[in-house]
């Protein structure tokens, strides 16, 4: 009897560690805060979209998941100051003031840990998401660390959200090696880049026409109209189009963790 209830305890002992540890999200943001335009004759402040990513924290914790949040070299991330703009809000400008007073005040975001951290800790999260912002092509792009931590979570089939911009760090990873080859994916789109370029940046940056990249590695693009609420799900990947795509990455991406659990 003693034996039973010994094993018993054990066990229940394992299923806590195990719950403890499978219900946290890694975000990866950029540090970058400035982007070199016309072969860096204009330079433009930037960093990540604010709603890409308070809008995806919100909607992960507010089901239950907790975040660790990472950067190169733990900086703290830098908001792009045009997704302050209140057209990225809609209806939901009282959640931009939350958005605002969260990147002033909370220990988390302001002390992030570095990528190589994060590839140390990889084992403890169920999910990965990389919001977008302009910033991510600065210094994300060229990150040693990026290819491997995609491909670790792709081989573990772990919820992957790459929102706007970030769909182009799946270009990081070699052809030879690359895991979603194959994939639907969705990004910002060919019309919404040469918006931005024209009337948004007044510039072209170095890094651009992402869909076409993605495209020529053997990934099956799909996308929505401009400002389109729009995303797209493909097993563990989970990738939207712009700062408006936020609800249907949200509800796409809680589907992908719940399906990730569910075979656990």
């Amino acid at each position: 009897m003693k034996k039973t209830i010994s094993v018993i305890i054990v066990m229940a002992m394992a299923t806590v560690k195990v719950s403890a540890q499978s219900n946290k999200i890694l975000f990866i943001m950029s540090a970058a805060d400035t982007l070199e335009l016309n072969n860096g004759e204009k330079l433009r402040q930037t960093g990540v979209f604010l709603n890409e990513f308070y809008l995806a924290y919100k909607s992960v914790t507010e089901a239950g998941y907790t975040v660790d949040i990472a950067t190169p070299n733990g900086i703290v991330a830098t908001i792009d100051e045009e997704s302050i703009q209140d057209k990225y809000w809609k209806n939901s400008l009282n959640v931009k003031k939350e958005a605002i007073s969260f990147t002033k005040t909370n220990s988390l975001f302001n002390n992030p840990i570095t990528l190589e951290k994060a590839l140390e800790k990889k084992s403890e999260y169920i999910g990965l998401i990389i919001p977008g912002g302009q910033g991510l092509m600065v210094d994300l792009k060229d990150d040693n660390n990026i290819p491997i931590l995609l491909k670790y979570f792709a081989k573990e089939n772990k919820p992957t959200g790459l929102i706007c911009h970030a769909p182009s760090l799946i270009l990081t990873i070699p052809k030879n090696e690359n895991p979603y080859i194959g994939f639907k994916v969705n990004s910002v789109s060919p019309i919404e880049e040469f918006v931005i370029e024209r009337f948004i940046m007044k510039g072209k940056p170095e890094n651009r026409k992402t869909a076409r990249g993605l495209r020529r590695l053997g990934l099956k693009y799909r996308s929505g109209l401009p400002k389109a609420n729009y995303a797209v799900k493909d097993r563990n990947l989970v990738t939207s189009q712009n700062p408006f795509s936020g609800s249907s990455f949200n509800k796409l991406y809680l589907e992908a963790l719940t399906e990730y659990l569910s075979k656990e």
